[in-house]
């Protein structure tokens, strides 16, 4: 049973704070500040005792994550929960930084509320977090009320090539892989759709990924066409439009993300 839960970035300012309980203070915040965050030597305890409080901390790139307790807690316990938790953000928004929490506060709460009664651990699985989403139809990956002065849109198309050649100048294998990311500032709910090319061919298997095999493939009439395999979308595509209308359909979540 933990008393609260604080998410600071590396000067040590508090993004996020939520207090279970009441025997945790101002005092406590202040505290892992000035003895972990702007300690001179460094941390490598994972948990810190600081006047009868114990902090159990995890630092991912600038972010600070920390559950305090003044009870003797079970730490496995206390350390899977902190990295569920994280596990539950990087599902939601992608990587955890500074940007991303401030512009998912709203989300962030409602998944610590959701996860803690009272300091008790709750559920943590991503899918038992989108139960009521999926219920009321509710789009869990984008709020509502998203309001933007104007509206901005911005996609990267990424392209990694491994090459591996002979001496004489053989091609041996080669690789092509990519990837395309979204940045987008839009307002309200709107749909995105976007167009796929004839010499295209989708030749993919798995969660969130399509095939198509069927006679009138362009792979098999001799025309020219790029063939793109194991191919995976943001779930945030409606996969039965690209199957019938060749075109990538979808709701974006607010900022950046990876769409396929």
């Amino acid at each position: 049973m933990i008393g609260g839960l604080f998410v600071y970035n590396h000067k040590g300012e508090v993004l996020i704070s939520r207090v279970y309980r009441d025997d945790i203070g101002r005092n406590a915040v202040d505290a892992f500040r000035v003895n972990v965050i702007h300690a001179r030597q460094q941390v490598r305890s994972p948990v810190t005792n600081i006047a009868r409080t114990s902090f159990f901390h995890i630092k991912r790139a600038n972010i600070w994550i920390a559950a305090v307790t003044k009870q003797n807690v079970n730490a496995a316990m206390v350390f899977e929960f902190l990295l569920k938790i994280i596990e539950v953000m990087q599902s939601y928004f992608g990587k955890i930084s500074e940007e991303n929490i401030k512009n998912n506060f709203v989300l962030i709460y409602e998944l610590l509320d959701g996860k803690k009664k009272h300091g008790i651990k709750s559920a943590t699985k991503e899918e038992q977090a989108q139960i009521t989403s999926q219920v009321t139809g509710q789009i869990g990956w984008r709020r509502e009320g998203i309001k933007y002065r104007r509206n901005e849109l911005f996609l990267d198309v990424l392209e990694y090539v491994n090459l591996l050649m002979s001496p004489q100048g053989q091609v041996l294998s080669a690789h092509v892989a990519g990837k395309v990311v979204m940045k987008g500032y839009l307002s309200g709910m709107p749909e995105c759709k976007f167009g796929i090319n004839d010499k295209i061919v989708m030749e993919a298997k798995g969660k969130g990924s399509l095939g198509t095999t069927t006679d009138s493939d362009p792979a098999r009439s001799g025309k020219p066409v790029v063939v793109i395999d194991d191919c995976q979308f943001h779930q945030c595509v409606k996969l039965s439009k690209f199957e019938t209308e060749h075109s990538i359909s979808f709701i974006p979540p607010d900022g950046e993300f990876e769409l396929m």
